[in-house]
């Protein structure tokens, strides 16, 4: 008995020495002796809902390794009340959180409660001491949090949190993101101070900073504020914000635009060479990117589940693969059925029409009729953040370069190749090229394939911004037809200027008057431009012609 006795205080002598080393590491403090009072304690475990936020937070800002135990515990929902005293619960084992003593579970011990509030601090709370434990994603996350938590409700208990995280001791150590965040919920519970001048200087410190929380911040307190300083102040910064978010809502169009127009003009590069050179209306130019972006889909299931150490790099074998399904089936198209209706522009429109039809079914019977998902590799993923609420993502400006390295591939093929000028001679005179010995067939299906192949190129940059479904060339097959028509058939320039226009003009127009009209008033601009110049922008002058 008297050695059962012996073991039992041995093992709770070395749970608690084991419980206390681990909480001191984990929260990345030294050991020290602990500072946590029992009327503290009950106060975060059992107060009223003001102190225990108060209480909270000021624990949460001290060195006490064992206050900051409590914290995570009650985040755990790992705690509870007995006789008085605050427990914390591992496993079958109770830990009194002030003298750290094991304590046997009693069946009437209460759980305490956390409700949505408390919740919301804890996260604040437990955000602030994990600060400068992680790298710098995990400084960033963190300090995120803190921010959002002074923007929603500022306390002044969330004050020191923020500036010990700000103090010349740490401040070395933040990421830079990090510590602006943590710079500006400074600045947003300076604005919820008693002294007029702190929050005057407050209102100076958020004037440069254009984002939308901030606006809203600044204009409720501008409502409350009696202070006429503080009010101009206020007033001043406000009108700041506003002009920044107006101008970074500006460019946000603009660069949305250019994006878009990136796209149209991958969708309509294909489409520039089968019908602006070849002079046949492709009606399956749509489900030639279609193709193409279920290629990248294929390519993507295959190194998800054969190569998942090299899924980054799945897009780089998709591009080739993507591009070789579309003109395999463009060729094919050609040698079928498009041979021989050269010249014969209504009967190719019906015909490419209902090999588009069958295109769609033949997907819808083999993938299904819903949309599927191309995952985005990680270097693609995320953004660039400029002026505050202006954010560029990575995905959008990998296909703005993409599309001009094709675009620059398409123009030294078809103007420096030995393919290109056979091209370019039997568009131009196709009896005099056959003459010169040209194989003016095989040229039609070299050049119909390219063509096709740059669609395949088009979905595979497709499936990075949106999901892949049976429909998804239909979506583009029309505002590809408007932007060969609009910069003059055969023209590579004009295809350039046509695709980034419209794609410029569609969205600053859908800021303004929204998506609907926006798209009315560009088939309206366009028809107009037509009439006055059925060339398009850049017409074939002379020979050419």
């Amino acid at each position: 008995m008297m050695r059962h006795k012996m073991m039992d205080a041995l093992r709770h002598s070395v749970l608690r020495l084991g419980l206390g080393l681990s909480l001191a590491c984990a929260s990345g403090l030294p050991l020290a002796a602990h500072a946590l009072t029992a009327p503290q304690a009950l106060e975060l475990a059992a107060g009223e809902a003001d102190e225990r936020v108060a209480q909270l937070l000021q624990l949460a800002a001290s060195d006490d390794a064992q206050a900051h135990a409590l914290i995570r515990a009650l985040s755990d929902e790992s705690v509870q009340l007995q006789d008085g005293r605050v427990l914390i619960v591992q496993g079958a084992e109770a830990i009194d959180a002030v003298s750290g003593a094991v304590v046997a579970l009693a069946d009437g011990a209460e759980e305490a409660v956390v409700n949505n509030r408390l919740r919301g601090a804890l996260d604040s709370a437990l955000a602030g001491m994990d600060l400068l434990k992680g790298d710098a994603a995990r400084q960033r996350e963190a300090a995120a949090i803190l921010q959002r938590g002074a923007f929603d409700d500022p306390t002044p208990a969330q004050l020191p949190l923020v500036e010990r995280a700000l103090s010349p001791e740490f401040a070395a150590r933040l990421d830079p993101a990090a510590r602006e965040s943590l710079q500006l919920a400074q600045a947003a519970l300076h604005l919820a101070s008693t002294d007029p001048a702190q929050r005057s200087a407050a209102a100076r410190r958020l004037a440069g900073v254009g984002q939308p929380i901030v606006k809203a911040l600044l204009s409720q307190r501008l409502e409350s504020e009696t202070d006429p300083a503080v009010k101009t102040a206020l007033s001043q910064a406000l009108s700041s914000v506003e002009r920044a978010l107006s101008t970074a809502s500006v460019l946000g169009q603009m660069f949305t635009g250019f994006s878009l127009g990136s796209i149209l003009l991958l969708a309509a590069l294909g489409l520039a060479i089968t019908y602006g050179l070849m002079g046949v209306i492709n009606m399956a130019h749509g489900e030639l990117i279609m193709i193409g972006a279920y290629a990248t889909y294929l390519v993507q299931l295959a190194f998800r589940h054969y190569l998942p150490g090299a899924f980054d790099y799945y897009l780089l074998a998709a591009l080739p693969l993507s591009f070789l399904a579309s003109a395999l089936v463009g060729a094919a198209m050609e040698r079928s059925v498009i041979r021989f209706l050269y010249g014969r522009p209504l009967e190719t429109l019906l015909a490419t029409w209902g090999i588009s039809l069958v295109l769609m079914q033949g997907v819808r019977s083999l993938f299904g009729a819903q949309n599927v998902g191309v995952e985005n590799p990680s270097w693609m993923s995320g953004g660039i953040t400029l002026l505050g609420s202006l954010t560029l993502p990575w995905n959008r400006i990998v296909i703005i370069v993409f599309a001009f390295a094709v675009l620059l591939a398409v123009a030294l093929l078809i103007g420096k190749t030995r393919l290109g000028l056979f091209v370019r001679g039997v568009t131009q005179n196709r009896p005099i090229a056959s003459c010169m010995g040209v194989n003016t067939a095989r040229i039609d299906t070299y050049a119909f394939a390219l063509g096709s192949g740059i669609a395949g190129l088009a979905g595979c940059a497709l499936s990075q911004v949106g999901n892949v479904g049976p429909d998804l060339g239909q979506n583009y097959i029309v505002d590809s037809f408007m932007v060969v028509v609009l910069g003059g058939v055969g023209q590579l320039a004009g295809t350039v200027y046509a695709a980034l226009g419209l794609g410029l003009l569609n969205k600053l127009l859908e800021g303004w008057a929204g998506a609907v009209l926006a798209k009315i008033a560009v088939l309206v601009f366009i028809i107009v431009f037509i009439q006055k110049r059925p060339q398009g922008i850049f017409a074939l002058k002379g020979r050419q012609a």
